[in-house]
């Protein structure tokens, strides 16, 4: 099994991007023009690797590739995106990777590409300012289009192979990540088990029983052979059940109006053990979005619209609106799951005066954002 730092490091040392990695400081797939090129990068990067992996490295800097780390990403759904806008799409996963010298909350994100058995891949319709029919290919570190038709050549499979095989999981390896997670998370009750005599498991949360059920917030897991991370943040409610070949999560979003509150199952994340060493994280959305009275909504639309209003003005705002401030991601979240057209483009209007003006309503902008997309893209 690969070991993904050591994958990491390697594709590192070939300091200048190339036909099979390329790297980026941050990605962002929620504005239209992040995600035309993270789309033209991933269909350039299968076509010129018919017979082997791809990859694109998240969280590095373009000069020295110092590794900075990027926020946790944990959009599962990034297959879906990418089968939506490409054709003959290749098979496409996001991992979060943590480096010890990392402070927590960061992680280096490794995006792996696998090829569609050497068919050409394009674009499936526009995107920004990139065509439909458009078909792209990596020279050096440039995704560029071709016009004309395209010979897919295989120019990287000793190189990438050669890659993969220095980066194999050792005994040492894999118990100097179960004594790093352990001593790293020794204030949070931290567990492993092992699964089918190989793959390691460790994980550890904030616990909070309610009605003799056992929940987790602030949950790091950690598949120690493989070096992925899964992470759910202090605002969430995540329960977890353990089988001889399963490791299971399912999150939980608080949404309510009016101090009435509810916790609403979010999503079902499911670590499967097989017998041949293997292993696949399987997801599965289960939100049913709450509706509530549309006159109550109607007007705590209007409050928001006003209360964002001010804030762009520059006015001052009292006790009573800052508390609303951090309300404000959540409602209109709501509001969008019942039908108001416009929620969202105000909400994602509001992220930068968020990010300035209040932390915790820019956290709480973040959280909202996240959920949109998991159902979105499911």
């Amino acid at each position: 099994m690969i070991n993904k730092r050591l994958l990491i490091k390697n594709l590192l040392a070939h300091n200048d991007e190339n036909s099979f990695y390329d790297k980026k400081r941050l990605l962002n797939i929620g504005q239209k023009e992040g995600k035309a090129k993270f789309l033209k990068h991933i269909c350039a990067l299968a076509n010129s690797n018919p017979n082997n992996n791809s990859y694109m490295v998240i969280g590095v800097e373009d000069d020295d590739n110092s590794i900075r780390g990027v926020d946790f990403f944990d959009d599962s759904k990034i297959q879906n995106l990418v089968n939506a806008y490409l054709s003959n799409p290749p098979l496409v996963s996001y991992e979060n990777i943590p480096f010890p010298h990392l402070p927590d909350h960061l992680v280096v994100g490794l995006v792996t590409i696998r090829p569609n058995n050497g068919k050409v891949c394009s674009l499936r319709k526009n995107i920004w300012k990139y065509y439909g029919g458009s078909v792209y290919i990596r020279e050096g570190s440039i995704s560029m289009p071709k016009v004309f038709g395209i010979e897919i050549k295989d120019v990287n499979s000793k190189i990438v192979a050669s890659i993969e095989n220095h980066a194999q999981n050792n005994i040492e390896l894999t118990l100097d990540g179960v004594f790093d997670f352990m001593n790293k998370r020794k204030d949070f009750h931290p567990a492993y088990k092992v699964f089918k005599e190989y793959f390691v498991v460790c994980w550890a949360g904030k616990i909070k029983k309610i009605k003799n059920e056992i929940y987790y917030s602030r949950l790091d897991i950690e598949l120690i052979n493989e070096q992925v991370k899964l992470f759910y943040s202090e605002l969430d409610e995540v329960s977890i059940s353990i089988t001889d070949d399963y490791f299971k999560i399912v999150e939980y979003v608080h949404l309510g109006l009016e101090n009435k509150f509810q916790y609403y199952p979010l999503e079902e994340v499911t670590i499967k053990f097989k017998d041949n060493a293997s292993y696949e994280i399987e997801s599965k959305l289960l939100f049913e979005p709450p509706q509530f009275d549309i006159k109550i909504l109607y007007h705590i639309y209007n409050a928001n619209n006003a209360l964002l209003s001010k804030l762009k003005n520059g006015l001052t705002l009292n006790k009573q609106e800052e508390k609303d401030l951090v309300n404000l991601p959540e409602t209109y979240l709501i509001c969008s799951f019942n039908h108001f057209e416009d929620a969202i483009k105000k909400l994602e209007s509001a992220k930068e005066v968020l990010r300035l003006h209040n932390k915790k309503a820019y956290r709480a902008y973040k959280e909202s954002m996240r959920i949109l997309r998991k159902i979105k893209y499911s």
